[in-house]
């Protein structure tokens, strides 16, 4: 059955301290790490991004639930997720969202069921999953591929007109400044969102001897390889803008560590409020909605492009290795030397 539009229009993911007590219960055992001869929680060997992403995805369940008012506290541990409870939720969701966003939420609602609640049964649930990656159907990119330059060009086009129209408010122009940094900084270096979302100053995102970095631990990435990176030159001052000028009014007096601040309440931007920052920037600027996991498909494109003599650049640049590619050729092409290659082709095309 499909949902009454006010019901999705309202959609998010329930915040974790919001939830019922048996489910936040369950997550903090299950997160509990191992000690000595004490063997961890059920989640305790899972990188700390990937349960940030399992907490966010259940979160969508729950605040379905909280919007059709089925969610009392009394309740076990998962003990919403039921046929007769998810199986409105999915209907819900295939009304709003493509058939892999759809695939991917359920296997995360039912991985995270399986860790609250190890002794529950939810083959019924692994069989709903099963259906729905059958037809999991991934959307074409050739629609909305729009090459990194272009991606570049739009983000720091859009801080130059920031700092530009002063007859509008210091929160505003900070606001398009720093949505315009994120665009020309994540087709430069196309990270995931799930690290880009999560940048933080002095940790994740520093200064060292005069440059900036990205610097993620092997823990921080899906390949469970450091990932370090450094901010290609032509970029750096308009960063340092964003630090000094624009993020200070974004963070209204708050200490926060977070990189992308948001202008309501100068909290850290979670995933979904970068996601639909990035999304609403580039349609606005280029025509097309560029979601950010095709800002690596855009930098793989220009590379294979502009750098065909070149055939790892690609691969290097999103911090992807194949075995054999690996053996034979990857040692050459680390991610710093991609990034810099990347950046000087950037450069060819006069965005700098």
């Amino acid at each position: 059955m499909s949902r009454p539009p006010k019901l999705i229009a309202q959609a998010r993911s329930l915040p974790f301290e919001e939830w019922p007590p048996a489910d936040r219960a369950a997550w903090e055992a299950a997160c509990r790490p191992a000690q000595r001869l004490k063997r961890g929680g059920a989640a305790s060997h899972l990188k700390e991004i990937t349960r940030r992403d399992l907490v966010r995805r259940y979160g969508y369940f729950l605040d379905y639930l909280r919007r059709v008012q089925v969610l009392p506290d009394a309740v076990a541990a998962a003990g919403y997720v039921t046929p007769e409870r998810v199986e409105p939720f999915v209907e819900e969701l295939r009304n709003r969202v493509g058939s892999v966003t759809l695939y991917g939420t359920v296997y995360k609602v039912r991985r995270m069921a399986q860790l609250l609640a190890p002794e529950q049964d939810f083959t019924w649930l692994c069989e709903i999953e099963k259906d729905l990656a059958l037809v999991m159907r991934p959307k074409s990119k050739a629609d909305r591929l729009v090459y990194a330059n272009v991606l570049v060009e739009a983000g720091m086009t859009l801080m130059v007109e920031a700092e530009a129209a002063t007859h509008r408010s210091a929160l505003a122009r900070a606001r398009q400044y720093r949505n315009g940094l994120m665009v020309a900084m994540l087709a430069l270096h196309p990270l995931r969102l799930k690290n880009f979302s999560a940048l933080e100053i002095g940790s994740t995102f520093g200064r060292v001897n005069g440059a900036w970095w990205i610097i993620l631990s092997a823990k921080d990435t899906k390949e469970n390889r450091p990932d370090e990176r450094q901010i290609v030159r032509f970029l750096v001052r308009w960063i340092e803008r964003y630090l000094d000028i624009h993020r200070p009014i974004l963070a209204r007096n708050r200490q926060v560590t977070a990189l992308w601040l948001s202008s309501n309440d100068g909290g850290a931007m979670t995933y979904s409020a970068v996601e639909r920052a990035i999304d609403s920037t580039t349609l606005s600027t280029v025509g097309i909605k560029v979601c950010p996991h095709l800002f690596r498909a855009s930098a793989v494109s220009m590379a294979a492009v502009y750098q065909g003599d070149d055939p790892h650049l690609g691969s290097a640049l999103l911090h992807h290795t194949d075995p054999k590619v690996r053996e034979k050729h990857y040692n050459c092409a680390t991610t710093l030397s991609a990034a810099r290659k990347f950046a000087a082709l950037i450069s060819t095309l006069q965005i700098a």
